[in-house]
């Protein structure tokens, strides 16, 4: 059993938060948009002569590396909020320690 005291009620985070919630999403939209093939699986408009089948998985390159980065910065955003939280929790039961 550990010594320290449980954090306030009011100092805890939720697990699930829109920031979480939003990083999956962003994650989920490239797989949904790749992995439903028949929505693409055509080969008109041609762009440059390139099929549509062709350059729509192309164009999810550079999209996937977008919605990571921004799924990156929501999970950055929300760890740094429960890091703060916990701190100040932390210092707050340690307060009242010394009381």
């Amino acid at each position: 059993m550990s010594s320290q005291t449980p954090p306030p009620e009011s100092a805890t985070v939720p697990v699930v938060t829109p920031e979480r919630v939003l990083a999956g999403l962003s994650l989920a939209v490239p797989v949904v948009a790749l992995l439903w093939v028949s929505s693409y699986a055509k080969i008109t408009p041609k762009l440059g002569g390139v099929p549509f089948f062709y350059w729509y998985q192309i164009l999810w390159i550079p999209l996937s590396a977008v919605f990571t980065s921004a799924a990156y910065v929501l999970l950055n955003r929300d760890t740094k909020h429960r890091k703060a939280v916990a701190a100040s929790a932390d210092a707050l039961s340690k307060a009242g320690e010394q009381l």
